[in-house]
């Protein structure tokens, strides 16, 4: 009997829902256009489809704005310069909230990050202390970790000269090290491979579909079981993070040293209060105060943004050289002009190498660290003659919109001479049809660091060794698609055999 009732109150609510979603709604304001839903479920059979080049392919149809209904959610997709400075400029105080999943809200002590948090006054602390403190130009360039492990890159490829080289592998070894040394300060990596294993656990979680995140009363649908995932997965960074902050904690008490090198958590430290409450003045110095969870959830924003967006986009860079001989020959003409041959690269030599610039932008033109990036309006407002209710879902396709037609000549070709051109569009976030990082409220604070981590592997990658791919096969024949998650990946890993070009020792 108790089934029978519950099957007829599903069946009757459905049947209702149904019903209230073809209602005609005559004071309902023009949403923008997009494919036609199911009544209750809207788009959600598409959700596979909706990756950069799936919604690419849709803003071929609908135009540079197109709306979604994702169960009970409201979502549009953002694919053109014009769209995006709408949200990402006139309108950005409107835009500048991010969505959430229940996944997300829990892994992240209930959003107290930087990533994932709303826009307000605590958030605006915790930009300042990223931009300023954590992630600064001038302090990449004084950390160690960077140089010193790419030097170990070097030596490791050196040392397998003239047979084959996973570069994929090498670099996402690379990045993975920079980042955990310059999070943690551990110069043995001890603990590493456990924290990737929890790392790849919350990718796994973060990107897990989940029907109650679009149909709320549908939660005891859980498929990928996520119900006993998630408190196991955040339990493990606990213990994890929890420990390297204690070490931190009795390593200053023991030491008193504040001219000693100093890490993220040193810095993050510098802030710390064990009080849950926290202060929400504009004063950086004088009032901002973090929890432990504000230290754990900011340390996965810094491990996620940092390691596999900058892996990726160095594999690119080398893959597409490889792609285009003629842009490897030109760019390592300039690093033998520029550099010589009797030395490595530096730092300072950066400036001068204006065509290697160049191909830097390209790489991040055609393939950015994050391909579709998610905001959410926090009001009712307007784009143009289409109405976008509040706690809008705002997916920004910026593989799209750095691939426009009308913004640049032959768009999906690698072509790193077009920055050359005078008036050239820069990845400041000011130039909406080039926004490899985002604009905005929401830029991506790392820039600095990842900009200098991605330069120094690719220009010793190319001053050092001569790169032949394996087996006699042909540039056009490398494998060139990639992967949707949270970055766009190549979707198989670049393999090349290299040989030492420097008349100086490498090793």
């Amino acid at each position: 009997m108790e089934l029978m009732q519950l099957t007829y109150y599903l069946i009757t609510l459905s049947l209702t829902l149904f019903l209230l979603s073809w209602l005609p709604r005559k004071s309902q304001k023009p949403l923008p256009p997009g494919p036609p839903g199911w009544p209750v479920i809207g788009n959600l059979l598409m959700m596979g489809q909706l990756t950069h080049r799936g919604l690419a392919h849709l803003s071929a149809q609908y135009g540079g704005i197109i709306y979604l209904k994702m169960g009970f959610r409201h979502t549009i997709a953002i694919c053109s310069p014009e769209m995006a400075k709408q949200v990402l400029q006139i309108q950005d105080n409107i835009f500048s909230d991010r969505p959430t999943t229940i996944a997300i809200t829990y892994l992240t002590y209930n959003r107290v990050d930087m990533a994932f948090g709303d826009y307000g006054p605590f958030w605006r602390q915790m930009r300042k202390l990223s931009v300023m403190k954590l992630f600064s130009r001038k302090r990449a360039e004084s950390w160690n970790p960077v140089r010193e492990e790419v030097d170990s890159m070097v030596k490791t490829t050196a040392a397998n000269s003239g047979s084959r080289v996973n570069i994929g592998n090498q670099v996402f070894g690379l990045t993975h090290d920079i980042i955990y040394r310059a999070a943690f300060g551990s110069v043995s990596l001890e603990g590493k491979q456990e924290f990737i294993g929890i790392l790849q656990e919350y990718t796994k979680l973060f990107s897990a579909f989940n029907l109650a995140d679009f149909i709320p009363w549908l939660g005891f649908v859980d498929p990928s079981g996520l119900n006993t995932r998630l408190p196991a997965a955040r339990s493990s960074l606990d213990r994890f993070i929890d420990k390297i902050i204690d070490e931190h904690l009795t390593r200053e008490k023991k030491t008193g040293d504040d001219n000693m090198d100093s890490d993220m958590v040193d810095e993050m430290l510098a802030f710390f209060s064990d009080d849950q409450e926290v202060e929400h003045d504009e004063d950086l110095h004088g009032s901002i105060k973090l929890t432990r969870n504000n230290i754990k959830a900011i340390i996965m924003d810094i491990m996620f943004g940092g390691t596999e967006t900058v892996a990726s986009a160095i594999e690119w860079a080398m893959a597409e050289l490889m792609h285009t001989p003629d842009a490897m020959k030109r760019v390592q003409q300039e690093l033998e002009d520029i550099v010589g041959l009797d030395r490595r690269v530096e730092e300072s030599d950066f400036e001068k190498l204006t065509y290697f610039k160049c191909v830097i932008k390209e790489t991040l033109r055609l393939h950015p660290p994050i391909p579709v990036a998610l905001h959410q309006s926090s009001a009712a407002t307007r784009i143009g003659d289409y109405h976008i209710p509040k706690g809008t879902r705002v997916m920004i396709n910026f593989y799209a919109i750095n691939r426009d037609k009308g913004a640049w000549k032959d768009p999906n070709v690698f072509d790193p001479s077009r920055f050359l051109q005078k008036g050239s569009p820069d990845f400041k976030g000011s130039n909406y049809e080039f926004l490899p990082f985002g604009s905005g409220r929401r830029s991506c604070p790392g820039m600095q660091l990842g900009l200098y981590t991605m330069e120094m592997a690719v220009a010793h990658l190319l001053h050092c060794f001569t790169w032949e791919l394996p087996d006699e096969m042909k540039p056009s024949e490398i494998d060139m698609s990639d992967v949707f998650g949270l970055t766009a990946p190549k979707a198989s890993r670049l393999v090349a055999v290299p040989t030492p070009r420097l008349s100086c020792p490498i090793n």
